[in-house]
C-alpha cells in the first residue's frame, strides 16, 4: 500500500520509520494501522514477528502461539 493511504492515521514520515524498524508503534496505533489495511490488527504484529511471509513460518508461529494460549489458565483470570 503507499504511504498516502496511511494520511488519516500516520504522517508518511512516520510509517516511513515504522518501516525501517527506527520505532516501535503502540497498541492503539497498530490498530489504527491495521484498520487501514483492512486486516485485524494481529495478522499485522503476526507478520512483523516473522522473518518472511511464508505460509510455513506464518503456520509454525500460529502454532506456537495457540499451544501457548491453550496452556494458560485463562480462567483464573
Amino acid at each position: 500500500m503507499p504511504q498516502e493511504a496511511f494520511d488519516q492515521v500516520s504522517s508518511r514520515t512516520y510509517v516511513s520509520t515504522l518501516e525501517r524498524g527506527l520505532k516501535e508503534p503502540t497498541l492503539s496505533k497498530v490498530s489504527a494501522l491495521a484498520e487501514v489495511c483492512e486486516v485485524h490488527p494481529l495478522t499485522l504484529l503476526l507478520l512483523s514477528f516473522c522473518n518472511s511471509a511464508k505460509a510455513s513460518e506464518i503456520d509454525r508461529l500460529l502454532l506456537q502461539i495457540k499451544q501457548e494460549v491453550e496452556s494458560l489458565d485463562l480462567a483464573g483470570l
